[in-house]
């Protein structure tokens, strides 16, 4: 038998499974799950939890470490040191209309391809967060107004169907980023005759698209979606950036 090209099918299934176990922690981490400065369960308990051995979970446990999700504290054992996100990853304060701009450039770089996952990839539970947001923001729409946290909430919930964690983690670090702009956009629909309805609309297409598991679709409808929310803040004057 051929051995796979991928460079994963070398690697023992020890490692396979820590992937795994590491994956679930850290989920669980971001999720809220875990607290700041709480403490996992032993390793025996995990190791019951996750059907593996316990050098399956020290060697999850020390990928957390070395990322500063997790510490240990000796005779006591692993507590969680951060929200989520992994230390390593974080993005400088968005100061001017140009980072702004970025940002939204960023974004349409990632959560197109992110969509087209999602809508591969989602659980039925991924799209049951999703659609529990989507009502958030349907419900405030009829009220007029605009839901940010909600908004932010359906983007990320998207990322994290998308089942990749490098798409997760790049939209927790830039959570105050995106925020700025989501503000600034919600407050200009409100100005505009039928504007919280035709974002409720866009959002709503891409949820049907992820339902669906119409990928590309569901890539279109979040390229439109990030795209028209930002040519609608800067009212079609983008900066040119190349010296900015």
């Amino acid at each position: 038998m051929n051995k796979p090209d991928s460079p994963l099918g070398d690697r023992p299934k020890s490692f396979l499974l820590a992937d795994v176990v590491y994956d679930s922690i850290r989920r669980a981490i971001a999720n809220g799950d875990f607290s700041e400065d709480e403490r996992l369960p032993g390793e025996n308990a995990l190791a019951t939890q996750f059907d593996v051995s316990r050098p399956v979970i020290r060697s999850a446990l020390k990928r957390l470490r070395d990322e500063g999700l997790v510490t240990s504290r000796q005779g006591s054992g692993s507590y969680v040191s951060g929200s989520g996100t992994a230390r390593t990853l974080a993005f400088q304060p968005l100061e001017t209309i140009a980072d702004l701009q970025r940002c939204y450039e960023f974004r349409l770089t990632i959560e197109p391809a992110a969509a087209a996952l999602a809508a591969k990839r989602r659980s039925a539970a991924d799209l049951a967060e999703i659609e529990k947001l989507l009502q958030v923001m349907r419900d405030a729409t009829e009220r007029r107004s605009h839901r940010e946290d909600a908004d932010f909430g359906f983007h990320l919930a998207i990322t994290t169907a998308a089942n990749n964690q490098y798409f997760e983690t790049s939209m927790r670090a830039l959570k105050d980023h995106i925020a700025v702009g989501m503000k600034f956009h919600g407050l200009s629909l409100q100005t505009v005759r039928g504007g919280l309805d035709h974002v409720l609309q866009e959002h709503d297409a891409i949820y049907r698209a992820i339902t669906r598991g119409e990928a590309e679709t569901a890539r279109a409808a979040m390229a439109a979606h990030v795209g028209g929310s930002r040519d609608r803040l800067f009212e079609g004057r983008l900066l040119d950036l190349s010296s900015k």
